[in-house]
């Protein structure tokens, strides 16, 4: 499936944006990758770009001791950059950059670009050899020119000892992009290109990507990614905290089983059963033995008054716990009546709840 031309600009340009501002107040995210980039569904804020997870984000403007002394392994592996993989201890913001480089090759090609097989195991030991391989299968390997420090990175005589230039000879980004249908001379390759330059000082930095030609061409960027495109985006579904995870059907199911537990075939009817006057028997004493065995008691689920089971509707709140968000999404309640609903004439209107 291939992204619409717009879209994959729109996201590249808002992830891009949200580095910058990170960058500038000295943050690194240091994980970024496409599960960490959200998309804003129907509301306000629709289309629009968050990028999540800071779990490994970190200040780098006076780092007391080096990053690398703080957390050896950062990066989720298919998106982690060279530097990091030939245990760079002081490495900068252009990790980041690499990381973005590989989202956006990721939405050109809906393909992972430097995908490998080997486990991501968040080992004290930054070199990876399948993940240089990979690297070094698509981009080829740096010329000495090209990257002038690998030679002082910590890593640098495993991967001599471990790889040969000549392996990769053929490989370049161009033959791997051209058989994705995207040109070498187009402004979306060009652009790339400088976002995956493996030498981290000649890497593009995030504003100088935003300024890139590629966002000046059409179609321009949007702050609505979908724009333009008829893609619908499913309602968000949440569960009140107090209800149980279960379908109406299968509560009322467990309720009436519950309610008409037989006895079992040791224990005599006679001993516990009530008749009803009419030839049938109650479930009065099936019930007595079902609390004298410890199981729990089913509680029938109430409606508000007035309205049939599983009618109220429910607002989740969770746009308005921060302004931020847009969501509009409502859930069917069939949970027992309380101050859930404010009256009985009022069960239909949007009451909101904390998650």
């Amino acid at each position: 499936m291939q992204l619409p031309r717009g879209m994959v600009k729109s996201l590249l340009y808002q992830i891009l944006d949200g580095i910058h501002y990170l960058h500038a107040n000295w943050v690194l995210h240091r994980d970024l990758k496409p599960a960490n980039i959200l998309v804003m569904g129907e509301g306000p804020e629709r289309g629009r770009v968050k990028i999540a997870d800071m779990g490994f984000a970190r200040l780098f403007n006076a780092p007391l001791k080096p990053l690398a002394d703080l957390d050896p392994v950062v990066v989720t592996f298919w998106y982690r950059a060279p530097e990091l993989l030939l245990g760079a201890r002081h490495y900068t913001k252009a990790i980041d950059i690499w990381a973005i480089g590989c989202i956006f090759a990721e939405l050109l090609t809906s393909e992972p670009i430097f995908h490998c097989r080997q486990e991501d195991i968040k080992t004290s030991n930054p070199f990876h050899h399948d993940q240089l391989d990979r690297i070094f299968s698509v981009m080829g390997f740096p010329a000495d020119k090209d990257w002038e420090d690998i030679r002082k990175m910590p890593e640098y005589p495993t991967l001599q000892k471990d790889f040969r230039r000549t392996t990769y000879a053929n490989s370049s980004l161009i033959k791997y992009m051209e058989k994705h249908k995207v040109k070498a001379d187009s402004k979306v390759f060009l652009l790339l290109q400088k976002l995956l330059t493996m030498d981290p000082t000649k890497r593009i930095t995030s504003e100088q990507a935003l300024q890139d030609p590629y966002f000046l061409e059409e179609p321009l960027p949007t702050t609505d990614v979908f724009a333009g495109c008829q893609i619908p985006y499913p309602k968000r579904e949440f569960l009140n905290e107090d209800e149980p995870e279960e379908k109406p059907e299968k509560a009322q199911h467990q309720q009436t089983t519950a309610q008409t537990q037989v006895l079992p075939p040791q224990q005599a009817p006679s001993q516990s059963a009530q008749t009803n006057g009419t030839g049938g028997t109650a479930v009065t004493g099936s019930l007595q033995h079902a609390q004298d065995q410890g199981l729990p008691n089913k509680k029938p689920r109430m409606g508000p008054t007035g309205a049939s089971s599983g009618t109220g509707v429910l607002q989740s709140d969770y746009q308005h716990s921060s302004s931020r968000l847009g969501y509009q999404s409502t859930i069917q309640s069939s949970g027992p009546q309380s101050s859930m609903y404010t009256s009985s004439q009022q069960s239909s209107q949007y009451q909101t709840h904390r998650y």
